[in-house]
């Protein structure tokens, strides 16, 4: 009864035998005066009437959770309710299966609701066990794959417990159907610097992943800033890796039109000294790329004034 209760037909708390003792304090409760009134409905005032009164009594009882749950269902932004609802578990020591339910099925319904990811962070925490998060967040980004929330919860489940050896397989899957995901990018860079880091092996292995994206897809910034961030994030050469720029140069020298291509192409030639080869790419990004050539007419400068 406590997770499945639903407005429809229930008894006013105003008019219910069972919360006579207490008196609620009404809407708003620390504005007497305000400048602009906000119309809330009749139910609203209700539930939350009644949640300032159980609240201000510090009431941690089986009728406080239920009303809880009505006025989650009123506002389920309500950060307040939330943190009071998990007040009410603890002192009423109860089995959090439940709950995680509950919470669940919030999600479900409102799965970029910052408060309910909250509260199911808190309840891992309370239960120690994180055996459902892996295949609740892979449900959300199977609706909506750049699902900030999701991506937040299930970054802090492998991380705080050390669950990352299925990971990379997930990114893998998450690339098949969608090779312009970049938070599936982000999230196989997090995994690798947080678990195995960037040895000499893992590097190679990774810059090539990123090539073999990129012969897929030239005009895809997501394996270009993947490559181009191990690079420049573990203050490594371009020049260690020639087949980047062998990839690099048979794409321009194929007159393949991608800005990704002749940026990396550019990078090389400044590394090495090749001033006057990365001008000349400055040059025809000026022209190409005319949302960007105030950009582009800075980095020519730049390397003008070097």
């Amino acid at each position: 009864l406590l997770y499945t209760i639903k407005f429809e037909g229930i008894m006013m708390y105003a008019e219910s035998p069972e919360w006579s003792d207490i008196v609620p304090i009404p809407l708003p409760h620390n504005d007497k005066d305000p400048v602009v009134q906000i119309m809330y409905s009749d139910r609203f005032k209700d539930v939350y009437s009644y949640m300032a009164a159980i609240m201000e009594k510090k009431e941690y009882s089986h009728r406080a959770l239920l009303l809880t749950n009505d006025a989650i269902e009123c506002n389920t932004a309500n950060y307040t309710v939330w943190h009071y609802r998990r007040e009410i578990l603890r002192h009423l020591k109860m089995d959090l299966k439940e709950e995680m339910e509950f919470s669940a099925s919030v999600i479900e319904e409102q799965p970029k609701n910052y408060q309910v990811w909250h509260h199911r962070r808190c309840l891992i925490e309370m239960s120690g066990d994180h055996s459902l998060e892996l295949e609740l967040t892979a449900e959300s980004l199977s609706q909506d794959n750049k699902n900030y929330h999701a991506w937040d919860h299930r970054q802090w489940v492998v991380q705080q417990y050390n669950v990352w050896d299925k990971e990379l397989e997930y990114v893998d899957e998450l690339l098949a159907l969608d090779l312009r995901n970049n938070s599936a990018w982000n999230h196989r860079y997090f995994v690798i610097e947080n678990s195995e880091g960037w040895s000499s092996e893992t590097v190679a292995r990774e810059l090539e992943y990123a090539a073999s994206f990129i012969r897929k897809a030239p005009n895809n910034e997501s394996p270009w800033n993947y490559a181009n961030g191990i690079i420049k994030k573990n203050k490594l050469r371009y020049s260690d890796f020639p087949k980047l720029k062998e990839l690099c140069t048979s794409l321009y020298e194929s007159h393949v039109p991608s800005n990704f291509v002749l940026s990396t192409l550019a990078d090389i030639h400044i590394e090495a000294e090749n001033k006057e080869a990365a001008m000349e790419i400055f040059e025809e990004m000026k022209e190409k790329d005319s949302i960007r050539v105030n950009y582009w007419t800075f980095r020519l400068q730049q390397l003008q004034g070097s």
